[in-house]
């Protein structure tokens, strides 16, 4: 069962990630939420259009910006200033340094705007920021189930409670592989063909073993046996061995998951005494990387296989 959650993300954080300095911060920042990835430059606003206006929206003051505003005359810059922190924009931040008029920061207390500065050029501290909150705000679900990073792949693991899921993870760290997640995993879509998984807090490199209980992964194996995020390449679906039923041989047949509208490839391994499955899933995910670079094994095998049945006798 996949749980969704609507993802905010304080402007406080926000700050504190990018190490903004604080300029001008009104008394109810702790309550300020920040729900949109995307962020403006205001140069049409600075000229009083604002049809098309997302005070919703970081706004950056940047070279570009400043210079303009250091054009106009005293009375003139108050009150294109004025007007625009009057538009309450959710957070204003001025890059390179830039010195904050004395006025931008009158306006601000005056309508309860923050207003922060970072050292970072602009081109370079938008897509630092844009990224971050692209990652942050992106449509999330939870899914049970165990995500690993496997020869650089992200494999997902479901399949029913029991069925060896965590064991698996545990051989595949052993084996030199990294953990992300264990029972739960928060997948995002940060993009229309990418997923990202990571591990609530509260459960971050800790994984259950039947019998055991909790064990601490980056205390046991090293701090390089997990990681904190992946993106999801390839989802493998454990499912108990039923006698009589056709499993795919060949691996010609493509099965996809959809996760959150995303088809992601998908492998399904049955699970008997006997199979060392750290070794099935390694094997997987190699045999993913060679079909990410254009080479697909079974197809391949197959082409040889028609062309000898098709061969002149």
């Amino acid at each position: 069962m996949a749980e969704e959650n609507n993802n905010t993300i304080s402007l406080e954080s926000i700050a504190s990630n990018f190490d903004l300095e604080k300029i001008c911060i009104p008394e109810n920042i702790a309550d300020i939420k920040i729900t949109r990835s995307d962020v403006s430059r205001p140069g049409l606003q600075l000229m009083g259009f604002f049809s098309c206006f997302e005070p919703t929206r970081i706004q950056i003051i940047g070279n570009a910006e400043h210079s303009y505003l250091s054009s106009l005359d005293k009375d003139v810059l108050y009150e294109c200033v004025n007007e625009f922190v009057s538009k309450n924009p959710v957070a204003v931040v001025f890059t390179a340094g830039l010195e904050v008029f004395d006025c931008f920061i009158e306006a601000a207390k005056k309508y309860g705007v923050p207003v922060y500065r970072t050292k970072e050029d602009t081109s370079h501290f938008m897509a630092a920021l844009i990224a971050y909150l692209n990652l942050k705000l992106a449509p999330s679900i939870t899914r049970h189930g165990v995500l690993v990073e496997v020869y650089g792949e992200g494999i997902l693991i479901l399949g029913d409670s029991g069925i060896g899921k965590s064991e698996t993870a545990i051989e595949l760290v052993k084996r030199g592989h990294r953990l992300i997640a264990d029972d739960a995993v928060e997948i995002r879509r940060v993009s229309a063909t990418t997923l990202v998984g990571n591990a609530p807090e509260i459960i971050r490199h800790y994984i259950e073993l039947r019998g055991i209980g909790v064990i601490d992964v980056s205390k046991i194996f090293g701090i390089s046996a997990v990681k904190d995020t992946e993106n999801i390449k390839l989802v493998i679906k454990l499912e108990n061995w039923v006698q009589g039923k056709m499993y795919d041989r060949l691996g010609i047949e493509s099965e996809y998951t959809d996760i959150m509208g995303i088809q992601v490839p998908t492998n399904t391994i049955p699970v008997k005494p006997g199979r060392n499955l750290a070794v099935i899933i390694e094997i997987a995910a190699m045999n993913s990387r060679l079909k990410s670079m254009g080479y697909n094994t079974a197809e391949e095998f197959n082409k040889k296989m028609l062309s000898q049945i098709n061969f002149p006798q």
